[in-house]
């Protein structure tokens, strides 16, 4: 039996037939949108027990999704999109699917949906609407079909003013019938599991209330958790409540509640919160109790790594990272649920995905992240707003295929990758390198003579453009090569070879024995892209440049070490934020220096950690003395990825990760355990000093100890 798709909405007869929403958040454009949310009761009575409903369901933007008052979900899983191309719609839209035991003959679905994005992660087709379907079974085993149709009641709940305001004295519409709309969504079903929710209470989430009476109670969440907002009042009059959110100090966003009688309310805006400020008011003549929690959601978890060392503050970062981490896994991987970017931060998200190895295991989210992100290569012709990031996604592409082995990834995203590798040929000037690219963003959340590392102009920004390619041009080698594409693979492996000349001849100075970042090609700001600034007359000599040449390997590997020990001796410039700190242990990785500066480098998690453990920080310096951190960014986290991995000395020689080679080091602790999660199970490796490493697998695994 198949799950039909149809979908309802509002009655045109009494609410009008207009689009409401922009597209996006991110849209600048002149529509003209007016924030509703909508709410849906579908009643169904059967003769016998349902024991199971397999469900199918999908909204637009944002829905809430109730059955027989237990909450079931929230959705849908995110579109995926990036920082252009936000004035049309995309054209993927995503359907859950999920299997509750209602175990009555009675059911009753509840919706209530949000039609209008307000966070940058969050996207529309140009219309509210909600679709269900759910296929029945029942005690005797038979099976019956229902779905969202005119059989449903529809109303408009007014109460909720903006995505943080909320008037509980403006009364629900009375429902009427729903109607059937033009399915313009045509949803795939998403690859992932819809998203784990907890529900947490704290020492003074009950608030009393006297006549008149106005309290301010800060709520001190345990840790930095990713959620929404749940108040409850009961009263006999008006409560106003104005709830603020904050990770620490910072100023955060703030909810503006109005509850009246007894009233429950349930926010959609998604928070990052370490604690709560409520600010409320008993507007009545009678007492009156609230009950404050904050919903914490993420990606579900299955299985966990143990990842311990003899070094406690170690194990603090650790897991500090793996909290972060575990919040930043939503419908897609998130920068951080404050800022709640986009599908664009592919940097973040593939040192996620490597963290989730040695973490969590469960690779669906990545490989569903790599398949919206082609979606938007294809959309746009190849071009994504980061540049650097577009090529990043070939790495995360071709280790996400080695540690999962699902060949159907990489055939979903090829098409996405020849746009892609055909766009930076354009770029591709006389000197052989990338010389006219629309920026150079991404390379480092800092500031280098009062200019931004996020969007740097060429003399800053074009050696780490031309290594990324470099790196990309030999994984997408690789990864046509198991396409059986040989021919593609040999042209990359061509351009691989003339881009490496290029960068070591233009790029290098040999007197100084360094890369610097750029060359001083005259070159006036983009008149209609901001993001490409003028070129500088400076030279500009820093770390980046040549952490990323040994991470690549565009030099020997003599040279390779040679520019790593200058970088860890400080006789190279600049400082780096944890994130690109990633590529400097990566690099000290291949070049089997991980003993001699693998602690060295992740010893400088410590201090910020132990500062604040609640979230991972955003950076270790301030790009600028206006900016305020978040600690909610997992793009930092990477010791939870290149710790275990050094001291398991691990190689994935297979897809899928069915054949590995191990070689344990303690890397100078006394002692560590370290865990991979595989298709096929635990990875487990104790070490203590002076004894001989203890190694268990799966039987199914081929694991080669060195």
């Amino acid at each position: 039996m198949e799950h039909t798709e149809n979908w309802i909405w509002l009655p045109s007869d009494k609410y009008g037939n207009e689009p409401h929403n922009i597209y996006s958040s991110l849209d600048n454009g002149d529509k003209k949108s007016e924030f509703i949310v909508a709410e849906f009761l579908g009643n169904y009575e059967f003769s016998s027990k349902v024991v199971s409903a397999s469900l199918r369901f999908s909204g637009d933007c944002i829905f809430q999704l109730y059955c027989n008052d237990k909450f079931i979900a929230t959705g849908p899983a995110c579109v995926g999109g990036d920082f252009i191309g936000n004035e049309t719609c995309r054209d993927n839209f995503y359907a859950s699917t999920m299997v509750i035991e209602p175990d009555s003959a009675c059911l009753q679905f509840f919706a209530r949906i949000k039609a209008l994005p307000s966070q940058v992660c969050e996207y529309s087709k140009g219309h509210g609407g909600f679709m269900l379907s759910a296929i029945l079974t029942f005690e005797d085993g038979a099976q019956e079909e229902i779905h969202t149709d005119e059989s449903w009641l529809a109303r408009k709940n007014g109460a909720y003013t903006s995505v943080t305001s909320f008037d509980g004295s403006i009364a629900p519409d009375e429902y009427s019938s729903a109607e059937s709309i033009e399915n313009i969504w045509n949803t795939k079903t998403a690859p992932i599991p819809v998203r784990e929710e907890n529900e947490l209470f704290y020492d003074n989430s009950k608030i009393l209330l006297k006549p008149g009476e106005e309290k301010t109670l800060l709520l001190t969440l345990d840790k930095i958790w990713a959620g929404f907002l749940h108040i409850n009042s009961e009263a006999q009059g008006e409560i106003h409540i104005e709830a603020t959110c904050k990770e620490l100090s910072e100023d955060g966003p703030t909810e503006d509640i109005i509850l009246n009688n007894t009233c429950d309310y349930r926010g959609f805006y998604m928070h990052s919160a370490g604690n709560i400020t409520i600010c409320a008011t008993n507007n009545s003549d009678k007492n009156a109790t609230l009950t404050v929690s904050f919903i914490e959601t993420h990606y579900p978890v299955y299985d966990e790594c143990e990842n311990i060392t003899s070094d406690e503050e170690l194990n603090l970062v650790l897991n500090t990272c793996k909290h972060t981490l575990k919040i930043c896994r939503q419908t897609h991987h998130l920068d951080s649920p404050r800022h709640c970017e986009p599908m664009a931060c592919t940097g973040d998200y593939y040192i996620e995905s490597l963290m989730t190895l040695f973490s969590f295991g469960d690779m669906r989210l990545a490989e569903f992240d790599l398949m919206r992100t082609a979606r938007m290569l294809e959309r746009e012709n190849g071009r994504m707003f980061h540049t650097t990031y577009s090529l990043i996604w070939v790495r995360m592409l071709y280790d996400t295929y080695m540690a999962t082995g699902n060949i159907n990834l990489l055939e979903d995203c090829k098409k996405g990758l020849e746009l892609l590798l055909k766009r930076f040929e354009t770029y591709i000037g006389e000197s052989g390198l990338i010389e006219t690219p629309p920026d150079y963003m991404f390379i480092d959340w800092i500031f280098i003579d009062e200019i931004s590392m996020h969007h740097p102009p060429k003399a800053l920004g074009q050696t780490c453009l031309n290594m990324y390619y470099f790196g990309a041009l030999g994984f997408a080698e690789k990864i046509f090569n198991i396409l059986n594409q040989s021919e593609d693979a040999f042209r990359c492996a061509l351009k691989q070879k003339s881009v490496q000349e290029a960068i070591n001849n233009n790029l290098f100075d040999k007197e100084k024995g360094i890369y610097f970042m750029g060359l001083n090609t005259p070159e006036e700001a983009s008149p209609t892209w901001k993001w490409m600034p003028a070129n500088t007359d400076k030279r500009y000599y820093l770390k980046h440049a040549n952490v990323l040449a040994a991470y690549f390997g565009v030099c020997d590997d003599e040279t390779a070490k040679e520019l790593i020990r200058k970088v860890m001796a400080d006789e190279i410039e600049s400082d780096c934020q944890p994130y690109f700190l990633h590529y400097l242990l990566e690099a000290v990785y291949r070049l089997g220096l991980r003993d001699k500066y693998t602690l060295e480098i992740i010893n400088r998690w410590k201090k910020p950690v132990k500062e604040c453990s609640k979230g991972l920080v955003e950076g270790f310096i301030a790009p600028e003395p206006t900016y305020s951190f978040d600690h909610s960014h997992a793009w930092g986290g990477t010791p939870l990825y290149s710790l275990p991995k050094a001291l398991m000395g691990l190689e994935i020689y297979e897809s899928g990760m069915k054949k590995l080679t191990l070689s344990p080091s303690l890397l100078g602790l006394k002692s560590a355990k370290a865990e991979l999660l595989t298709p096929y199970g635990k990875v487990i490796c104790e070490l203590k000093n002076g004894k001989e490493p203890v190694i268990t697998y799966p039987k199914e695994m081929e694991v080669i100890i060195k």
